[in-house]
């Protein structure tokens, strides 16, 4: 279970220079933000932030924004962040339901969605990141050959990512494995989020898929 409450997270948040306060005014202007032509990759739901940030280092070409909604979380990515201080790293404590609020058509290039809430109650299938609604949110920022890449040892909520996708009407699957790190393809290159090296290190298994537009498939 996530912390909520941690005293002094709201402030240090709103201090730190590697998160953005006022999200919506650079929509449109994310390139200009970063003060280059690099594609963008977003992270929603980065919680402490390993992933993106062993991405960013890997990939200085590529500028990456974290979305987690909880300050207490995304404490933990600022206190790395102020050792690490990579310049194409930074974060937004923003509801992903926001996002077509803070990117603008086309300009997001991919979207990494790992080890998500499952939201296990029927009642809450629509809070999950990869129903439709969700991915019509994706739909409105994406880039036409942008994807999504999603991670997760919920088997259920992998089977109704699988299940939703396939009577999309606009989304399909690329690619899809049950076992990625038995999987000799789309295990290269895999990193991992601090979930997955636990979950894994249990022997439970990690599934993935990638989701692109069905004229693309």
């Amino acid at each position: 279970m996530r912390l909520r409450n941690i005293p002094g997270a709201n402030e240090a948040v709103a201090a730190s220079p590697y998160c953005i306060q006022d999200a919506a005014e650079h929509r449109g202007q994310w390139h200009a933000f970063f003060e280059n032509d690099h594609p963008i990759h977003i992270e929603i739901g980065m919680g402490k932030g390993r992933f993106l940030m062993d991405l960013a280092a890997l990939h200085p070409e590529i500028n990456y924004i974290g979305i987690e909604r909880y300050t207490s979380v995304l404490l933990r990515a600022v206190q790395k962040m102020d050792t690490l201080q990579l310049p194409n790293v930074h974060f937004l404590c923003e509801d992903a339901a926001k996002l077509p609020e803070i990117f603008a058509p086309e300009e997001v290039d991919r979207i990494y969605l790992n080890f998500s809430d499952p939201w296990p109650k029927a009642r809450h299938a629509r809070r999950r990141l990869t129903s439709p609604d969700f991915f019509a949110r994706y739909d409105k920022v994406l880039v036409q050959d942008g994807q999504v890449e999603f991670k997760t040892d919920n088997r259920d909520l992998f089977d109704f990512s699988v299940e939703s996708l396939g009577e999309s009407e606009t989304w399909g699957i690329s690619e899809c494995t049950y076992d990625l790190h038995h999987d000799e393809i789309m295990n290269v290159g895999n990193i991992m989020t601090e979930y997955e090296e636990k979950f894994s290190s249990m022997d439970h298994p990690i599934c993935k898929l990638i989701a692109k537009r069905r004229c693309l498939l």
